[in-house]
């Protein structure tokens, strides 16, 4: 009876052993939560990147110092991209395989993503809010998905129109990167314009990389478009409103949140006067006329020696919501318990300007609004309200 009584116990055991490792998530110890990030610290947006990193690390500071969530403290490990897919997957692979990651957050890139996304859902990996606005990140839905930026296409669907409108403008024009970024963005423009019975009238590409734009300009010059929007990011935002502007073409340019940063004015100077952006987050000046985001502003300049960016703000809030969630899904921490929190997450609007945000069982994308500013007196201001497409 008592040997019976035995193998009956440990049969039980067995079982239950088997079902907590069957229930544990990877990255979850007694003590830590270990989170990935893809970040381009070497390429084409390594400034990007960069910042984005120091914003999740200043999240990350707090809440360690805050005893971390349920006692656990959270590390952050980051692989660089350099802004190529195929380094993208040997850092996921690497984060996923042998740094045991339990989420990855704020990737960064469409691509990246695209290429990242497969090795990390084979092993139950959530990819939490990269840093990439593409309907990818969202659609088709995928439990393991989780979005944070408004969609390139829902964005300039939604101001291209009033803008075209408020110009008065009976041409619109469209020069965009030649991927799936870019076209994205083309996609919006058009979609908007079909909207108010309007259709582009020119459009023009580039290669990723390039730095000479004068046949592209001198194609949209001769159209005579009033309003251009751009499927661009930095060097080539700058590029062809130079270029524009030294031909004496000065139509009204309408970027996308990627072309949103303090770098277009600081290294653009006069010639991006003028320039539209679309965005979700507003730029953290460090005399901003909001206390608590000036305050928030000069504690991170105090902690890494340089100015915030609207990148810095990225990552910090997009900790922020990753921290919510891990305490909403209580001390069992797994991806089935974090992603039941996520479910009905609710965001309220931050200090940075950004909207609310929330989040359910086939809701992946916590708000699609965005807003518009415009570079005046060298710095980006905002022009108008959230609106939604």
């Amino acid at each position: 009876m008592h040997r019976k009584a035995f193998l009956v116990f440990a049969v039980l055991a067995l079982a239950a052993t088997a079902a907590a490792a069957q229930n544990a998530a990877q990255g979850v110890t007694r003590n830590e939560i270990v989170l990935g990030s893809i970040q381009d610290l070497s390429g084409p947006i390594a400034a990007f990147g960069k910042q984005a990193r120091m914003g999740m690390q200043l999240r990350i500071d707090e809440i360690n110092e805050q005893g971390g969530v349920h006692g656990r403290k959270i590390r952050l490990v980051v692989e660089d991209s350099a802004y190529d897919p195929k380094k993208a997957v040997l850092g996921a692979q690497k984060l996923v395989n042998q740094d045991k990651i339990f989420a990855m957050v704020a990737h960064i890139g469409t691509a990246q993503n695209m290429a990242a996304m497969p090795v990390q859902f084979e092993k139950n990996v959530i990819n939490f809010m990269p840093l990439t606005a593409a309907r990818e990140m969202y659609e088709p839905f995928h439990r393991l998905k989780f979005a944070y930026l408004s969609s390139y296409y829902d964005q300039i669907r939604a101001a291209l129109p009033k803008l075209a409108k408020e110009k008065n403008a009976k041409k619109v024009c469209a020069l965009y990167q030649d991927d799936e970024f870019g076209l994205e963005v083309l996609r919006g423009a058009e979609a908007g314009l079909k909207a108010v019975g309007m259709e582009l009238a020119e459009k023009t590409t580039y290669k990723r990389g390039a730095t000479d734009f004068s046949s592209q300009v001198a194609k949209l010059k001769s159209s005579g478009c009033e309003v251009v929007v751009l499927g661009t990011i930095i060097r080539e935002t700058i590029g062809t409103i130079g270029e524009a502007r030294k031909t004496g073409y000065n139509p009204t340019f309408l970027g996308s949140a990627a072309a949103y940063t303090d770098l277009i004015h600081k290294l653009g100077g006069k010639a991006v006067e003028g320039f539209y952006a679309t965005h979700t987050v507003q730029h953290p000046y460090l005399d901003e006329a909001s206390q608590p985001l000036r305050f928030w502003a000069n504690k991170y300049k105090t902690k890494f020696n340089e100015d915030p960016t609207v990148f810095s703000a990225y990552g910090y809030n997009i900790m922020e919501a990753f921290v919510a969630a891990a305490q909403k899904a209580g001390p069992n921490l797994t991806t089935d318990s974090f992603i039941k929190a996520m479910d009905t997450l609710v965001m309220q609007p931050d200090f940075f300007g950004g909207p609310g945000a929330t989040f359910g069982p086939r809701k992946r994308l916590g708000s699609n609004v965005s807003r518009l500013s415009q570079i005046q007196d060298g710095r980006w201001k905002v022009v108008s309200d959230y609106v939604s497409p």
